[in-house]
């Protein structure tokens, strides 16, 4: 069976930055990621890539920035008060998820100053190209409930699960 829209696919990856440095590897988790192809679950550049492929393909993609998690924009880079973060400690490099207009975001702390810090809210690998090694494991039709929640699900859900289990 072939990759194509309505598919779960699941796969093994390794993310490395452009300089080869290893960001993420689904094996060294032992968690394969399974996605269902045509709903947008993973970035569009590895879909395209994956199309038409089956069970055994191994591939490399390269995304430039535009097509993973976009180009830096340091419009991004703002102050706010100390009062925004949940910890009284704060240094350089955490990290906290958020809710932003389009979904959660993640903020970056660059700098601690007296009476603000100074953040980003970039995504992390924005501006980087990113090279992914994928390994496609399996390749299987999506269920009718997968279908209506739009993503993978354990097995044996039914539609009427799905319904139940929405977040209020």
């Amino acid at each position: 069976m072939t990759i194509a829209p309505q598919r779960v696919v699941t796969l093994h990856y390794v993310l490395s930055d452009q300089d080869g440095n290893v960001l993420d590897d689904s094996r060294a988790r032992q968690t394969p990621l399974e996605y269902l192809h045509g709903h947008d679950n993973i970035m569009a550049g590895l879909e395209r890539a994956l199309l038409g492929r089956e069970a055994g393909a191994e591939l490399s993609v390269t995304l430039m920035p535009a097509e993973a998690y976009g180009l830096r924009d340091e419009s991004l880079v703002r102050e706010v008060g100390r009062g925004a973060f949940p910890v009284p400690d704060l240094s350089p490099g955490m990290r906290f998820q958020t809710p932003g207009d389009d979904g959660p975001e993640i903020v970056t702390v660059l700098e601690v100053r007296d009476d603000g810090v100074l953040i980003d809210t970039n995504h992390p690998l924005a501006g980087q190209t990113l090279r992914y090694r994928l390994e496609v494991l399996d390749v299987r039709e999506a269920t009718r409930a997968e279908l209506a929640k739009g993503h993978p699900l354990p097995p044996g859900t039914t539609p009427d699960q799905v319904e139940d289990k929405k977040m209020p």
